[in-house]
Order: structure tokens, then C-alpha cells, then sequence
């Protein structure tokens, strides 16, 4: 790590099931997107077994089959209303508050991208209070269900002078290590959202149980 303190870990949070508690608001809008083709509903555990990325293939693995366009459009609007209308009763994860406080503290940067449409994901993220931890808050722009490489790419042409070599992406999703090991960022992956323990392994980066693991761990790995 340089002396000069230019080269202090930048963490890039995702939002949702990572510092956004919203389990039970993503399985239950799940669930209304699947009652809209006559799906059965799945549990918690179900979902974690089988979320994937990109979206239409999770619902191939529970359909047998990918949704067809009209399957999917109908799907994806029936799933972003019910989660509107759930996310409101959600909080955010246990102590994320304070660690992003205390990260911002130490004199170290960080940012936040997620999957989360912009315009609705920079309200949210205010109405929790803790916009003025991130140096940058960005969400999806163009349409749902892709991976987040692309976006990751933009995110960091936006964020001025800092590189990927000292950067941690922390999310709960496979496709988050994806999108870091895309732009040459490291990452860690965290159990209390979409994914399975066993599935997040697979994707050859630390693993861990609590978001101060977390953080504390991704200080270490980019140093």
C-alpha cells in the first residue's frame, strides 16, 4: 500500500441483499411473477438455490423452459410492482449503517452499483440516509436482466482516478465477482442475500457471513 495513501481500498457496494435487507420483498414479487403464468410459489431457500444471472434463465430453471418475450415483459412488470410496494417494509442489513460511517471515517472511498433501476435506486438510497457515505450511487440504466460487467465497466469510467487493482466489490451475488474480475477489481461475496452458500463458492473468491467480515477482509485483500 503507498505511503502517500493514494492506493487506500475503494469498496464498491451492491444494493440489494447486500446492504438492502429485501429478501423477503424479491421472494414475494418473485412469487407474484410466477402466480402470472401459473407457476407455483418457491421458498427462501429454493431461491437461493436457484437464482442465476442473467433473469430469464433463473426462470428457465424453475420453468423447464425460457419465458417467451410476452412471458417475460408481463413477468418483469409484475415483479418490479410488487417489490415496490414490499421494499418499503424493508431495512438495511444489520450494521451497515455504521460500517459504511466508519469506512467513510477512516479517509477511505466508497461507491455504490447495483442492478436496481437509476431513477428509482437514488431516492431509495437517500430515504435510508446514507447517500453521503458514496462518492457515487449507480444504478441500472437500459433494460433488466443482464449482468452487471458492462455496467461495472461504467461505473468506473466515472469514478475519477480510482483504480480496480485497489478496489473491492462486495456483493451477494455470483455475478458480482463476475463484473469485478471484468474491470480487474477483487471481490467478496456475502450469504444474506440471493445466494446459496455452496453457489457463491463456486465462484472462487472469499465468502463470508456478516458485511463487517466483509470489509474487513477487503481491506486486507487489496492492500
Amino acid at each position: 500500500m503507498g505511503t502517500n495513501g493514494k492506493h487506500r481500498t475503494h469498496l464498491v457496494w451492491d444494493w440489494n441483499g447486500t446492504l438492502l435487507d429485501d429478501n423477503i420483498a424479491v421472494v414475494g414479487a418473485t412469487n407474484a411473477a410466477f402466480a402470472e403464468i401459473g407457476l407455483a410459489p418457491i421458498t427462501l431457500e429454493q431461491y437461493r438455490e436457484m437464482y442465476c444471472i442473467p433473469i430469464p434463465r433463473f426462470y428457465e430453471r424453475l420453468m423447464g423452459r425460457l419465458p417467451t418475450d410476452v412471458e417475460w415483459e408481463r413477468m418483469d412488470g409484475v415483479f418490479h410492482r410488487h417489490y415496490t410496494e414490499q421494499r418499503e417494509a424493508c431495512g438495511l442489513t444489520q450494521g451497515a449503517a455504521e460500517l459504511l460511517a466508519q469506512w467513510q471515517l477512516a479517509g477511505r472511498s466508497q461507491s455504490l452499483l447495483s442492478m436496481y433501476g437509476h431513477e428509482h435506486l437514488v431516492p431509495v438510497v437517500r430515504g435510508y440516509g446514507i447517500e453521503r457515505h458514496f462518492v457515487r450511487v449507480d444504478g441500472r440504466t437500459g433494460p433488466s436482466g443482464g449482468s452487471k460487467a458492462q455496467h461495472m465497466e461504467r461505473h468506473f469510467a466515472a469514478l475519477d482516478g480510482i483504480s480496480p487493482a485497489y478496489t473491492v466489490v462486495i456483493g451477494d451475488a455470483v455475478d458480482d465477482a463476475v463484473a469485478a474480475a471484468h474491470v480487474g477489481a477483487k471481490a467478496v461475496l456475502f450469504t444474506g442475500g440471493s445466494h446459496s452458500r455452496t453457489s457463491l463458492e463456486a465462484a472462487g473468491v472469499p465468502v463470508v457471513d456478516t458485511l463487517a467480515e466483509a470489509a474487513a477482509l477487503a481491506q486486507q485483500l487489496s492492500e
